[in-house]
């Protein structure tokens, strides 16, 4: 297995804020599987790149893997020293020393984006400059079709806006960016239905758009408290003016300040 190889698989797991464990044989004696020095990366899902000598060997490792990796312990590492016939249930008569690395994302930030019209077009191209997931969803396949390739970057079409809501997490940004109003409000009042309570939800638009929208919302009797919640206009007010461009790098203005001052607010690790 080249390193190289190796390491592009890494590089590609972390960008998709993939939990995964590299395990490595790192001594060895009598008859081993595979060589000292040789590596597999494991996921949730089980061996993703690369081999310890494959059997039985390689399913303990496949399953000491899956457990550190669902454990909620913040000790990343693990250290074990194999008898190939007592341990591990095979005819070598070696012993063998793994030597498991776990990798999980400090913290992931999943941004939903609805619309994938020319605001959210260039938005989704600044965003997944950055360390985190973009979600966009979208009734029209042909706009999500002209969104970058990126595996930060999901696209999803649906029939109807208010179905993506059943993709969002609690932890989510949520930004609205659809055709107006009308398409706005349902996903909105979907939001609210779920019990969903949002780090952010934003929408793009007027002082007089934002209006429109608390009035639909609390003629359908909505709580104060969720209408109040929702940004419009997002976008820092500082940055930019009123073209698809600026208006997107305002947008990542204030997202960029949120998760900054949401970092500030947490407590210190003792």
């Amino acid at each position: 297995m080249l390193y190289a190889e190796l390491q592009s698989e890494i590089e590609k797991l972390q960008v998709a804020n993939t939990p995964f464990c590299v395990a490595t044989i790192v001594d060895g004696r009598g008859s081993i599987p595979q060589e000292v020095g040789a590596k597999a990366i494991f996921t949730t899902d089980g061996l993703h790149f690369g081999t310890v000598g494959g059997g039985k060997l390689e399913i303990k490792c496949r399953d000491k893997a899956a457990e550190l990796l669902t454990a909620n312990g913040t000790e990343p590492n693990f250290f074990a020293r194999w008898n190939i016939q007592k341990d591990v249930n095979m005819t070598c008569g070696g012993e063998v020393a793994m030597y498991f690395e776990v990798f999980r994302p400090e913290s992931e930030w999943n941004i939903v984006v609805f619309g994938a019209g020319h605001v959210s077009q260039k938005l989704c191209r600044i965003l997944i400059e950055l360390e985190c997931h973009v979600l966009c969803i979208d009734t029209r396949q042909e706009w999500l079709d002209k969104l970058p390739k990126s595996e930060r970057l999901e696209a999803h079409q649906v029939d109807h806006f208010e179905d993506g809501v059943d993709l969002i997490n609690p932890a989510d940004t949520v930004i609205l960016m659809t055709m107006g109003h009308s398409s706005d409000v349902p996903v909105l009042k979907k939001i609210h239905q779920t019990g969903l309570s949002l780090p952010f939800v934003g929408m793009i638009g007027s002082d007089s758009k934002a209006r429109i929208v608390q009035k639909e919302l609390h003629e359908d009797k909505l709580p104060d408290t969720f209408i109040d919640s929702i940004i419009c206009p997002i976008g820092d007010p500082e940055v930019g003016d009123n073209t698809p461009p600026e208006i997107a790098v305002s947008v990542v203005s204030q997202l960029l300040r949120m998760r900054q001052t949401s970092k500030a607010d947490q407590p210190e690790e003792i």
